[in-house]
């Protein structure tokens, strides 16, 4: 890893390594070799990225048209990652599983479901409506007397997070791009528009054109140069259970309309998770049993019987970056501060959102058009407090 020199000049500086940065930094140089971009993260080990700690879920199930070609755009991608992102003789193996997401719907949400999935069908998505009948063919374990129905994406699955950060890391540094190991304590501005950036070490980077690609970490970037974006970093615990009764086949991930998702993982484990209005905000990666022996236990098994008997081998927390505004991404140039750029408030979408993402940044900053139009995600809408809705599956 490189260290600032003291007040050496780019022309894109991201503030974070991450997924959505290091893809960023890719598509910046893929577009032009000649660019001088620098990557600031301070902690290269990503021990508590976002990007590593998740449950690395790839679905095309969304609600809004845009988060669907998003993730239509990502297939594209993983399809052909291995072989892209490769340095030299060095490939990654991202080891994509499409082993499926499947939505659970009870009559209270199917109105919303029927919407995302005739929107989902109209933009070529291969997306199945399965009666409660199929779904206890398909899987015999789960319990659907109290669904209507499902949505299943067949090509919506899992990879190993780590290998795709590190293959557009890799990729992107091959192609020129700085990573430089250090930590962004404030965004310089002077007439309006951003001039740089300063760092923990007491050296300053200079640039026109500054990223903010800091996740969970967004909000306090942003702050730094007087810039209020509604992101914060809410705790999400994930549990690793070994249940004595086994899965004869791999599960899908599996959504209940309560928000608990749960999916097979190697070694017939089961990961299992619930998003809840009460988890804590903060930056905290504390992690105990507690919530699914109380709350989440009860709740698996009365979806998945034989899972009454079970154990938890371990598990771990990461952090969302919540857009408390509309639960969806803040994307482009702040209006008010020329040079300065969001990446920010995935909601847990950042993963495998980062490669359209990524793209979509550096035609932002390249001035060209486009391939897929984003603008729906302009960061306008915050100081307009003009909410993106969506139904259905979000």
């Amino acid at each position: 890893m490189e260290k600032a020199r003291r007040n050496r000049t780019y022309d894109v500086i991201i503030v974070g390594g991450g997924i959505v940065g290091s893809a960023a930094a890719y598509y910046l140089m893929k577009q032009d070799r000649n660019l001088k971009v620098a990557v600031v993260e301070r902690d290269p080990t990503y021990i508590y990225a976002s990007t590593t700690l998740s449950m690395a879920n790839i679905r095309i199930q969304f609600s809004l048209k845009e988060n669907i070609q998003i993730s239509q755009y990502a297939f594209e991608v993983l399809d052909c990652f291995d072989d892209e992102m490769a340095v030299d003789d060095e490939r990654p193996n991202i080891a994509f599983r499409r082993e499926g997401n499947l939505f659970l719907v009870d009559e209270g949400g199917r109105s919303n479901a029927e919407k995302a999935f005739a929107l989902q069908g109209s933009l070529g998505c291969p997306i199945e409506w399965w009666s409660p009948r199929k779904i206890k063919e398909k899987y015999p374990l789960y319990d659907v007397s109290h669904f209507s129905a499902g949505t299943y994406g067949p090509q919506d699955g899992h990879l190993d997070a780590y290998a795709l950060l590190m293959g557009y890391k890799a990729k992107a540094r091959s192609l020129g791009a700085a990573f430089i190991t250090d930590e962004v304590i404030g965004i310089l501005d002077e007439d309006r528009g951003v001039c740089g950036t300063a760092l923990a070490s007491g050296s300053e980077l200079i640039s026109n054109v500054v990223v903010n690609c800091a996740g969970a970490w967004a909000a306090v970037v942003s702050r730094t140069v007087g810039v209020e974006i509604p992101v914060i970093p809410v705790k999400r615990r994930i549990f690793v259970l070994d249940t004595k009764v086994k899965p004869d086949k791999p599960l899908p991930l599996t959504v209940l309309p309560s928000g608990l998702y749960f999916r097979t993982e190697t070694g017939n484990l089961i990961l299992l998770g619930k998003s809840m209005d009460d988890d804590p905000v903060g930056f905290s990666f504390a992690w105990d049993d507690k919530r699914f022996q109380d709350l989440l236990w009860p709740e698996l098994a009365d979806f998945v019987p034989s899972f009454d008997t079970l154990r938890i081998v371990r598990g771990w927390a990461g952090l969302y970056a919540v857009n408390t505004l509309d639960r969806n991404a803040v994307l482009g140039e702040w209006p008010e501060l020329k040079g300065f750029y969001l990446a920010n408030g995935f909601s847990g979408h950042g993963l495998q959102q980062g490669p359209a993402v990524g793209r979509y940044i550096s035609e932002l900053i390249l001035g060209l058009k486009p391939v897929l139009d984003l603008s729906v995600f302009n960061p306008a809408r915050i100081l307009e407090n003009r909410p993106l809705n969506e139904g259905g599956i979000v």
